[in-house]
């Protein structure tokens, strides 16, 4: 959720928030079209903002790129530190 905090064109915060987007948005269209994924997406562009809810569980193959997303996420939070971008993990 969020922006890296970007109004005008700063590499690192824009390389970040590009990278993070790419991971996320990739995901999603890959647990829906490779794992066969029941997703619901809600989104707001202007906000950063992406919710995914898995409609009906989730499968290995999904599992396995959720891990997939969060280990890149994690490492640009090692690569460039918290400033722009935190991982919080919660399992409901």
């Amino acid at each position: 959720m969020g922006h890296a905090g970007s109004k005008h064109f700063f590499f690192e915060k824009d390389m970040i928030c590009a990278a993070v987007s790419v991971l996320v948005i990739n995901t999603v269209n890959s647990l829906e079209t490779l794992a066969s994924e029941k997703l619901k997406i809600t989104q707001n562009q202007a906000e950063g903002f992406l919710r995914c809810e898995f409609v009906s569980g989730i499968s290995d193959k999904g599992s396995l790129l959720m891990d997939s997303m969060i280990l890149g996420l994690q490492g640009i939070v090692k690569q460039y530190g918290s400033k722009y971008l935190q991982v919080n993990i919660e399992e409901v």
